[in-house]
């Protein structure tokens, strides 16, 4: 049967809007069931308390729970790998910080690649470090640390969370920076770290201003600077690195990410509620209170970011030779 030319052409334009129609549907229908959002570290940190502070929020927004899992190990790596090789569906996210970034360079063999088989969805916060000494170091400002370094090269020790944390990346960017050699004390979190660097039998460690605020207020030790790009609302008159070393920047920073191929929509339906998220006051200053700001922007903006962090630190990681633990 030959069809008229005008109903032939509403056929063929109902057809093209077929995949249009699907695709919103299937963006009202999401989420159907409960979300699993994925944290590649222990809970109490700030990866785990931003993934479940977002869940929370999402789960009231989108009529599903959204549940935090925890996935330590192998770095951060165990994490991220369950996430890429799961479903690219919005049921299985994950909550990315910039440990994947150092990794994709730190690691030689890794089962995945954080640019190509990872989807951004939103950035969420960032957060700066803090440049902390035992009071036994003479110096009380950057440029007489690094006098003070140079006097002492090899001599003085700076403690982190671990090889490829973002207090250890922090140290090393500055180490290159200013042309000084200090020796990297890796420990297995925070905790111990602190114990070392408040018994002065570690000098200095670059640490995140919240756990850092308390010390630095009570004299057990002395903050030089923060690593931000401008100073911090809450010690405005300690000064930022790149006062002394221009260009000079190390943040800490969160968002949630899901295996590559998750629908467009999906992306952007998730990307809209947690922009919406970071412009409520409750949760802003919830995320203030971890010594972190907002970091709203579009999937786009949030690959880039990892995209250009992914590039930096794995120049550091080479400059310095960094190996895995």
């Amino acid at each position: 049967m030959k069809l008229p030319r005008r109903n032939f052409l509403h056929l063929a334009a109902g057809a093209a809007a077929l995949p249009a129609v699907s695709r919103m549907a299937r963006a009202q229908a999401y989420p159907s069931r409960p979300v699993k959002i994925i944290v590649s570290f222990a809970a109490g940190g700030p990866t785990d308390i931003l993934a479940r502070l977002t869940a929370q929020w999402l789960s009231e927004r989108l009529g599903q729970q959204f549940v935090v899992e925890n996935r330590p190990g192998g770095g951060g790596n165990i994490g991220a790998e369950a996430v890429v090789r799961s479903a690219p569906d919005g049921y299985t996210l994950l909550m990315i910080d910039a440990t994947p970034a150092v990794n994709a360079t730190l690691y030689d063999k890794l089962n995945f690649d954080v640019l190509r088989d990872i989807a951004a969805i939103a950035a969420v916060a960032q957060q700066p470090q803090m440049m902390l000494v035992h009071p036994s170091v003479p110096a009380k400002t950057v440029p007489e640390f690094i006098a003070y370094a140079k006097a002492n090269a090899g001599k003085i020790n700076m403690a982190s969370g671990g090889t490829g944390s973002p207090p250890h990346m922090a140290g090393e960017l500055f180490k290159l920076t200013a042309g000084i050699d200090l020796l990297h004390v890796p420990y297995r979190g925070t905790g111990a770290a602190y114990a070392d660097l408040l018994g002065g039998r570690v000098q200095v460690a670059f640490f995140g201003p919240v756990s850092a605020m308390e010390h630095v207020k009570s004299g057990t030790l002395r903050a030089l600077a923060v690593t931000a790009s401008k100073r911090w609302g809450d010690l405005p008159d300690i000064p930022t690195v790149a006062e002394f070393l221009p260009g000079y920047e190390a943040y800490s920073w969160f968002g949630v990410a899901a295996p590559k191929n998750i629908p467009t929509e999906i992306v952007l339906k998730l990307n809209q509620e947690i922009n919406a998220a970071l412009a409520d006051l409750k949760i802003k200053s919830r995320i203030a209170e971890l010594g972190a700001s907002t970091l709203p922007g579009s999937p786009a903006d949030f690959g880039k970011l990892i995209a250009d962090e992914t590039e930096k630190w794995g120049k550091v990681v080479r400059t310095a030779n960094i190996k895995p633990e």
